[in-house]
């Protein structure tokens, strides 16, 4: 079977640092495994192929690599990191996949993409701290934190509290044109690194910089939106998504309509820091014309393709 489909893969940032804390290796060799399963799946069927990725846990970790170093060295402001950290992740997917593509001998050219995601200054929405970043950390030790170094810090899950940013909505890609044509190309293209660094238009028609992390998932629906793609693929660290999650009466969900994901969403079902903005980014991107969402995690990747696993959502 092949295909002229785009996908758009969401590869989230706690999926390649589940704790917000492993080592490069580590997260290298989650990388790999999770290219192999791009390449058994949808390389392997001939779609064109766009991957995005979280950086929440690693720009976390640069921040606080920066503030630790305030007066050695100069700062360096969260969006210049969010543009760094884009880099380095997308150094670390698209060398992983250059060698499985040889290893499956595939002759496909990877690129990274540093893309950057417009924004509504205007929005005070913007301002408000919300997306989570760095490690995880005790509830002492978070609040030690917040009053050290002036961070804004919640409760992320049962592993810990973690620090906030805030976090605009993205309206559009930038580079989405450039990036449609690379996929014309043939290339696999790696975008939208991090949710994209954050950028609004001034008063004088210039694009400047805001310090903030774009949340990857609703900057993949976007994405996913301008370049008229057919499927998108969130890759998290559960293999499908619960209603009542952690909770006794959790109902693991398989195949979901549009409809249905817009009722248990607006019922407050998923909450903002976990599974809420990946179900929100489905909604918005089977609403703007997609026609596929599938939720699950890495090791389970490949079964989606296969044995339609994971959470489906679509139209009907």
């Amino acid at each position: 079977m092949s295909s002229n489909k785009i996908v758009v893969i969401a590869l989230g940032g706690n999926a390649i640092s589940p704790s917000g804390n492993c080592d490069i290796h580590e997260e290298f060799s989650r990388t790999r495994k999770s290219m192999k399963s791009i390449i058994a799946s949808y390389v392997a069927n001939d779609y064109k192929i766009v991957i995005t990725h979280g950086n929440g846990p690693q720009v976390g970790n640069e921040l606080q690599r920066v503030e630790l170093a305030k007066g050695i060295v100069p700062d360096v402001p969260l969006g210049v990191l969010v543009a760094e950290t884009q880099g380095s992740i997308g150094y670390m997917i698209e060398q992983s996949l250059q060698n499985e593509l040889a290893k499956s001998n595939y002759n496909l050219q990877v690129i990274t993409v540093l893309t950057q995601v417009l924004i509504d200054f205007n929005d005070k929405d913007n301002r408000k701290p919300k997306k989570f970043i760095g490690q995880y950390f005790s509830k002492a030790d978070a609040q030690e934190l917040s009053e050290k170094n002036n961070w804004d810090v919640k409760e992320a899950s049962s592993k810990g509290w973690r620090r906030i940013v805030p976090s605009p909505k993205p309206i559009e890609i930038i580079n989405h044109k450039l990036i449609s044509n690379l996929l014309r190309e043939n290339a696999i293209v790696i975008a939208c690194g991090g949710g994209g660094i954050p950028v609004y238009i001034d008063e004088k028609g210039r694009y400047e910089g805001f310090d903030a992390v774009i949340d990857k998932d609703l900057a993949s629906a976007v994405l996913a939106k301008n370049i008229l793609a057919d499927e998108l693929i969130i890759l998290t660290a559960v293999d499908n998504v619960y209603l009542n999650f952690g909770k006794e009466n959790q109902k693991m969900l398989e195949k979901i309509t549009l409809r249905e994901a817009k009722y248990y969403y607006n019922n407050g079902e998923f909450p903002d820091g976990s599974m809420g903005p990946k179900i929100l980014s489905a909604i918005k991107f089977l609403e703007s014309g997609g026609k596929k969402v599938v939720i699950t995690s890495i090791e389970n990747s490949k079964n989606t393709f296969e044995k339609n696993s994971g959470t489906i959502i679509t139209k009907e």
